[in-house]
């Protein structure tokens, strides 16, 4: 995509045009119909189309191949000329996506200020769309855990093929940095990865937003749907879309083309689907809020990403990278996490997840001390200490309870919190709360306390018989 194509149905003009760009240290093609030309652009598209606006003896005039080359290739700069001094002619093109038009016979120095703009604006183009490619390989996944290499082996197996992707979790796990990996790493990498933010998109204007639109007065507006051709394009909480643009959806996964809102043209694209959710979408379908079809078709690989709590191992390495993050784009202090520190955000509860991490994270370097390691005292905690240092406030329902069935209910849910901490490691787990391993194994049957898997990690929860006994 460096050269310039040129398509006119004079020879002598299309030769002559083509003497004084390579004058200029340009590399030309040339074309003198429709069919020359498609077949070209389908080859290797130009860098700039220039385009005659009449074509004799062609299957297409210059209107119908701009359409077709804005419709499949809408990053080409398409430069009309025309002979016949119409105007209006010249201004249509221009509403149909032509980046200029010039009239012969042409002046030689306003075709080059001409090309030379057109040329600039494709390589901004190109420059735009490989910083956004730049921008979707940095999205690193973060992470060591059991579930974290479970959810990375099933990223990988999907990577190679253009099934879709259905990606479930809570908000904040990192359902966006997931489908980023996926295309970074997929045959589709050097296309667009174009993100559609389901909720927040008004419903009366998705449409709009998803297929572009034609209007007299604005001509072509692409939409993202082609602003993701050749890539891959995310529906971030696909719940949130509306139904009615749902069903509409349905038809381009099938037919892989859609019209614009306002247009009659049919505009094929050629999309890879990735789609996420935090809701229950079979519930969702029970409700009549989302369309059974679509979820068949969007659901082809199901994958779950895990909560924050579900890989509690993970905590450290994501705050240490996020902490290296805030310094690199924000200058904030690069302070190391103290051990006591680490252990409180290991047992915290993280209902905003990943997202919730890395806000806390932030927040701690702007408001915290300069320098120096990052201590508990700066994070918030759950149970937090009222009046003389070390003194902790029960909760209501502990206070309650006589002194044997606290202490129980305190020891029960402090091991669940520490295992679940050390991914089911019960070595380690034995390790920091200072008891032998074999000690704790007693302790933890005593309590009904048992581990399992779960997302491809190790992790506690009370025996049934035991919650049902006391529940």
């Amino acid at each position: 995509m460096s050269d310039i194509l040129i398509v006119d149905d004079e020879r002598d003009i299309r030769e002559l045009v083509s003497d004084i760009l390579e004058d200029e240290g340009y590399a030309t093609r040339l074309a003198g119909n429709s069919d020359d030309c498609i077949a070209a652009i389908n080859t290797e598209p130009p860098a700039l189309l220039i385009l005659d606006i009449w074509l004799k003896d062609s299957r297409m005039d210059g209107i119908d191949i701009l359409k077709t080359v804005k419709r499949d290739n809408p990053d080409v700069p398409v430069v009309i000329i025309s002979g016949h001094g119409n105007i209006e002619i010249a201004v249509a093109a221009i509403k149909q996506g032509a980046y200029d038009f010039i009239e012969k016979p042409f002046n030689i120095d306003q075709l080059m200020v001409v090309i030379r703009r057109a040329m600039e604006t494709s390589r901004l183009r190109r420059e735009n769309s490989q910083l956004k490619r730049r921008e979707v390989t940095t999205a690193e996944m973060i992470g060591a855990s059991g579930a974290f290499r479970t959810l990375v082996g099933q990223l990988d197996k999907v990577t190679k093929s253009n099934g879709r992707v259905m990606l479930t979790g809570p908000a904040g796990s990192g359902k966006e940095i997931a489908a980023r990996y996926i295309h970074a790493h997929s045959n589709r990498a050097n296309g667009p990865f174009v993100t559609v933010n389901c909720a927040g998109v008004e419903p009366d204007r998705m449409e709009e937003v998803l297929f572009g639109r034609e209007t007299p007065e604005r001509g072509i507006e692409s939409g993202l749907l082609e602003e993701a051709h050749g890539g891959v394009i995310y529906f971030d909480e696909v719940a949130d879309m509306p139904l009615g643009t749902q069903s509409k959806i349905l038809r381009v996964l099938v037919d892989q083309q859609f019209q614009r809102v306002g247009g009659n043209d049919k505009v094929r694209v050629d999309l890879r689907v990735i789609s996420s959710t935090n809701r229950n979408l079979e519930a969702e379908i029970k409700a009549g809020r989302f369309r059974q079809e679509l979820f068949h078709r969007l659901n082809v690989v199901p994958i779950a990403v895990p909560s924050l709590e579900d890989r509690r191992e993970d905590i450290p390495l994501l705050a240490e990278h996020f902490i290296a993050a805030c310094h690199a784009s924000q200058g904030l202090p690069q302070r190391a996490l103290s051990d006591e520190a680490v252990a409180l955000l290991q047992t915290m509860v993280w209902p905003g997840n990943v997202r919730q991490l890395k806000n806390l994270i932030e927040r701690v370097l702007i408001l915290g001390e300069s320098n120096g390691p990052i201590e508990a005292r700066e994070l918030p905690s759950e149970i937090e200490a009222q009046g003389e240092e070390g003194r902790v406030v029960l909760s209501g329902a502990l206070a309650t309870l006589p002194l044997r069935e606290a202490r129980e209910a305190f020891e029960r849910e402090y091991l669940l919190t520490q295992i679940n901490r050390f991914g089911g490691n019960i070595s380690r787990t034995a390790s920091f709360v200072g008891m032998e391993r074999s000690a704790l194994h007693r302790k933890l049957k005593s309590l009904g306390v048992v581990t399992s898997s779960k997302s491809g990690a190790r992790v506690a929860h009370v025996e049934e018989e035991e919650a049902e006994e006391v529940s």
